[in-house]
This record gives structure tokens, sequence and C-alpha cells, in this order.
């Protein structure tokens, strides 16, 4: 049992530490505070949960079955994935022309939520990958349904953990971040990754 939650651990550093949208929005949202941050954070982490308590029910194997399903699921994310990206761009203008030392209104600790919950929920790839993931740690004679649910549960709070890190690093920074060109540069190079991917996502076939 110790050997599977290691092992189980450890892939979740993994897929934590791979590069993706999730990553691209806390920064992003912890340039405006610690607060958003992790409010994203969590946001993020309660889809996590939620994909994978749907494939603990066996769901996601309806979306990973309906082309239609998937595909409408596709185009979603990629409308929600560029979507940010213009935010992003968006905010990246408004940072030029403010006023140096300006750091604009922080966004509502709901909105911050909402962003990292949508995020993570309009990725049909989250859904399908999570139906794959966690029956490959399901201890053998053990409940299927609810260690499927309790894996779902460690791997959110896991990443709530090794996310907040990232938050914490961009709050110490700030000094740095903060500053009106720096952060520009950082909403650019954000909303631009934000709107590639969300492109890739829309080509993908």
């Amino acid at each position: 049992m110790l050997s599977t939650l290691l092992a189980f651990l450890g892939a979740c550093t993994l897929i934590a530490a791979s590069p993706g949208p999730s990553t691209v929005l806390i920064i992003k949202q912890s340039l405006r505070s610690r607060r958003s941050g992790f409010l994203t954070v969590l946001g993020n982490e309660t889809g996590v949960f939620v994909w994978g308590v749907v494939a603990a029910f066996g769901l996601t194997a309806l979306l990973a079955a309906s082309e239609v399903a998937y595909e409408v699921m596709r185009i979603v994310g990629a409308v929600v994935l560029v979507g940010f990206g213009i935010q992003a761009l968006r905010q990246a203008r408004r940072t030029k022309e403010a006023p140096e030392g300006w750091e604009g209104a922080e966004k509502s600790g709901w909105a911050a939520y909402r962003g990292g919950l949508l995020l993570n929920l309009a990725n049909p790839k989250a859904a399908i990958f999570a139906m794959s993931f966690l029956p490959q740690f399901v201890p053998q004679g053990a409940p299927h349904l609810l260690a499927m649910v309790g894996l779902a549960a460690l791997w959110a709070v896991y990443e709530v953990g090794y996310y907040g890190l990232y938050v914490w690093f961009v709050g110490r920074m700030r000094a740095v971040l903060s500053r009106a060109g720096v952060r520009r540069r950082l909403e650019q190079v954000s909303g631009g990754v934000l709107l590639l991917l969300g492109a890739r996502l829309a080509l993908e076939s």
C-alpha cells in the first residue's frame, strides 16, 4: 500500500510539473496577488476532483466513446483558452497604458476560483486522463469506487500544495514582477501561450 501511494504521488508530481494551461493561468493570476493565485489553484483542483469522481463512476468512458460529446467539449475548451488568452493580452495593454506603479483591479475571489475551475472542466483531455490514470493505482481487492474517489481527493489536495509553491514563489518575486514593464511582458507571454494552446486544441482531429 505504501509503495503504491508513493508511486501515485510521484506520478502526480510529474503530471503537475508538465507545463499546461493550468500552470500558465495560475502564474498569471498570481501576478495579481497571492489570493487570486491560490483561489485559481483551488478552482483548478476542484475540477481535478470532479473529473476524478466522474471517472470513478465510469462516466468519462461515455465521453471517450462519444465522438460528438468529445468534439463539443474540445471546441468549448478551445474557446475558453482563447478567451483567457485575449483577456491576458488586453490586460497587458491596460498595463502599458497605465501610469508607473499602477497595479490594476484585482479579480474577485469568485472570479479567480471560477477561472481555474472552468479551465479544468472545459478540458476533455483532463476527463480522459483521469479515467486512464486513477485506476492504475487502485489497490488489489480494494472497493473500486471508494478507492477512486479517495485517490481523486488525494490528487487534488497534493496539487494544491504543489501549485501553492508557484503562488508563493511569484509572491516572493512580486517586487520585481509587479513592475509595469515586466508584468506587461509576462501578461503578453501568458496570453500568447493560452492562445496557442487554444488554437492547437481547436485544430486537433
